[in-house]
């Protein structure tokens, strides 16, 4: 007796469970066709062969768990939007600023270098940063001491180790840092200036940083200066 309803109802379930645009009121479509149909047959059954309770029941779970599904989905929606706003409005605050991420280059224009930085994974006693030129020669060495685990900005007065302006162009630097003797794993960072908000190839929020590095990440800034 339930079979009219099954291939009818189920059917429409199916078709509308693959269909992209679908939305949280096709659920409420289906439940609406299914009580109609299940009406009719009510009313038009025979009485020596009544409908199957039990298949009427696993129909209507069938379609609750749809509407479930659809409502998840429809919240999950919601959500992920309201979390696309809110990069979208922490990144638009960066515009401007300074940051750091991933790199080991400095940049030197009027004898001024660009600030750059460190990534500690421990504590270090003794923190020695190298400063090369384009050809790989020594420019440079800076003595920073001791450093605490983290993340750390750090500068260059634009001084070579013979006390002249460095000329203006791109240098690398290197980390060394030891605790008791002992090497501490540590990250170069370098200078980037945010310049626009975009998105990348995901369609997620991503910082424009003018060219000195592709599209980032919020989650690829590890200091904003």
């Amino acid at each position: 007796m339930t079979s009219t309803i099954a291939s009818s109802v189920l059917s429409t379930m199916n078709s509308t469970s693959t269909t992209a645009d679908s939305t949280t009121s096709a659920a409420d479509d289906l439940q609406d066709q299914f009580l109609t149909l299940l009406t009719t047959q009510l009313q038009n059954q025979d009485p020596t062969d009544p409908m199957d309770n039990s298949e009427m029941v696993t129909q209507l779970a069938q379609i609750s768990t749809i509407s479930s599904i659809e409502n998840v989905t429809s919240t999950l929606e919601g959500i992920s939007s309201q979390i696309s706003a809110a990069e979208t409005l922490q990144a638009s605050a960066l515009v401007g600023n300074g940051v750091l991420i991933d790199g080991n280059t400095i940049q030197v224009g009027d004898g001024v270098a660009t600030t750059f930085g460190v990534t500690l994974d421990s504590d270090a006693d003794d923190v020695t940063v190298t400063i090369k030129d384009s050809t790989g020669t020594v420019v440079r060495t800076l003595d920073e001491g001791s450093m605490s685990s983290g993340t750390q900005a750090l500068s260059w007065d634009g001084l070579q180790d013979d006390g002249t302006t460095a000329a203006d162009g791109a240098y690398t630097f290197s980390i060394s840092a030891t605790a008791s003797d002992v090497a501490v794993t540590s990250t170069a960072l370098k200078y980037a200036l945010v310049t626009g908000v975009t998105t990348d190839s995901s369609n997620q929020v991503a910082l424009d940083l003018g060219g000195v590095n592709d599209n980032v990440a919020l989650s690829d800034i590890s200091l904003v200066l």
